[in-house]
């Protein structure tokens, strides 16, 4: 009996069909019986299953693709859920087939080919943000004004009717869930719609006045990255989509080299000279002025660098043959708290322009060394820009530094601007025979645009 029962289980497991006959053996000559058969069919995948089956990698694929016709608003991981199958129904339904939840050759290539068409028409790009070493998505099309500084970068349409932010800020010992707190009140009029807050990353998005936001962030350590992304709600339609492949594309503390140091330098970079004499010399940024290939100075042509101090990251260029040039006065100032910064910001932060501002900045003295600290931070361009105190007197040159994302665990942060004050800057020229005596008091007209073209 036991093996009967063994033998009728691998039967039914099989799929095969059973005579359902447990009856007495039939008599000598008698005609048998005939009985009705009943196949057993093995059950029906389902769509998750099928999806399961896939490689995480074509997942991923698959929700992406949904994100950017319109069907999917989900994290873009290639975990399995109901709400993906949802959106292959409903993409499927769209089309007027079958909602089977599970893509067939020719529907996976239409998918395809129509989230492609849609991330054409945006500009969709991942760039890294060369202030921060942040990775995200940015559709170009949409947001072609771009402007950096060392606390971030911001993407705008010409309109102003889409804003991308990327923000970065320390703060001491953050939480996801106090960040999200002041994110909610700042700016004030925010009316959160949907909030999500873990461990490791928040998101909020909602109403401000308007327009419509989602915001994302992140900590390590005392650093925040924060993304902002705001829309007015009549492009809802266009930017939503796009709003969820920047979500999952978002990656503010990128592993590998990138983050072990300095971010790489530009291709074209841009900084501030200082005009120090009537025939040419100009002190500039050493670090923006490394490793060119050839060194610009706007309206005046190419420039040599000859000479640098590693130590203060100052650099002399001189430029041959030039006329008009107007010297600024070293004249020692007397700067004890604040000061006045002249430079050129990067022609992106005003709209490819080339002209000279100021801005004011606090001084500080950063841990026990004497490295003077900058704050705020003037903006990108302004690194070699000159300061001037209260009295109109030099006081020195200020540099943007390079950020340290992750460097030794007791090291202090290294400012993210320094002032060079006037002595060094003086004994530097000195050093290089370099007569700065006299010269002008108007620093606008004494500072110029310096371009560094490297590889």
């Amino acid at each position: 009996m036991r093996s009967m029962l063994t033998a009728t289980l691998i039967i039914v497991a099989t799929g095969v069909s059973v005579q359902a006959q447990m009856t007495a053996p039939a008599a000598a000559g008698a005609k048998p019986k005939q009985v009705a058969t009943v196949p057993i069919r093995p059950a029906l995948q389902s769509p998750a299953d099928t999806a399961n089956a896939m490689a995480q990698a074509e997942r991923q694929a698959i929700q992406s693709d949904l994100a950017w016709v319109g069907e999917y608003n989900g994290a873009i991981t290639g975990e399995v859920s109901e709400r993906m199958v949802a959106a292959i129904k409903e993409f499927q339904k769209g089309r007027g087939g079958k909602q089977t939840g599970v893509l067939n050759p020719q529907e996976r290539a239409v998918l395809a080919e129509t989230a492609k068409k849609r991330q054409d028409n945006v500009g969709w790009k991942i760039v890294t943000d060369p202030g921060t070493g942040a990775r995200l998505g940015v559709p170009v099309k949409l947001v072609p004004q771009q402007s950096s500084e060392v606390n971030g970068a911001k993407w705008s349409s010409s309109t102003g009717t889409v804003q991308i932010q990327l923000s970065r800020r320390k703060e001491a010992s953050p939480t996801t869930a106090k960040l999200a707190e002041q994110e909610k009140k700042d700016p004030s009029g925010r009316k959160v719609e949907y909030a999500v807050v873990k461990p490791d990353f928040f998101v909020l998005s909602g109403t401000q006045g308007l327009k419509k936001f989602y915001v994302r962030g992140q900590f390590k350590g005392d650093e925040v990255r924060i993304l902002t992304i705001l829309y007015d709600q009549a492009t809802e339609g266009t930017v939503e989509p796009v709003v969820i492949a920047m979500s999952s594309a978002f990656n503010p503390f990128p592993s590998g080299a990138q983050i072990s140091g300095p971010p790489p330098r530009k291709t074209v970079e841009y900084g501030t000279g200082v005009v120090v004499s009537d025939n040419g010399a100009i002190v500039a940024d050493r670090q923006i002025t490394d490793g060119c290939l050839a060194i610009a100075i706007a309206g005046y042509g190419n420039a040599d660098r000859v000479a640098g101090d590693k130590d203060h990251d100052l650099a002399l260029l001189r430029i041959y043959g030039a006329h008009g040039l107007k010297p600024l006065g070293l004249t020692t100032g007397s700067a004890q708290s604040g000061v006045e910064v002249t430079g050129i910001a990067d022609p992106q932060n005003q709209a490819g322009g080339a002209a000279a501002s100021s801005v004011k900045a606090s001084i500080t003295q950063v841990g026990s060394g004497n490295e003077l600290a900058l704050s705020p931070a003037p903006a990108l361009g302004f690194s070699g820009a000159a300061a001037l105190d209260g009295d109109g007197n030099f006081a020195g040159i200020a540099l943007l530094k390079p950020i340290i994302v992750a460097g030794p665990p007791n090291a202090a942060p290294a400012a993210q601007a320094a002032l060079v004050p006037a002595d060094i800057v003086r004994e530097f020229l000195k050093s290089n025979d370099v007569n700065a005596a006299g010269g002008s008091s108007d620093a606008k007209a004494s500072v110029v645009r310096v371009i560094c073209v490297r590889k």
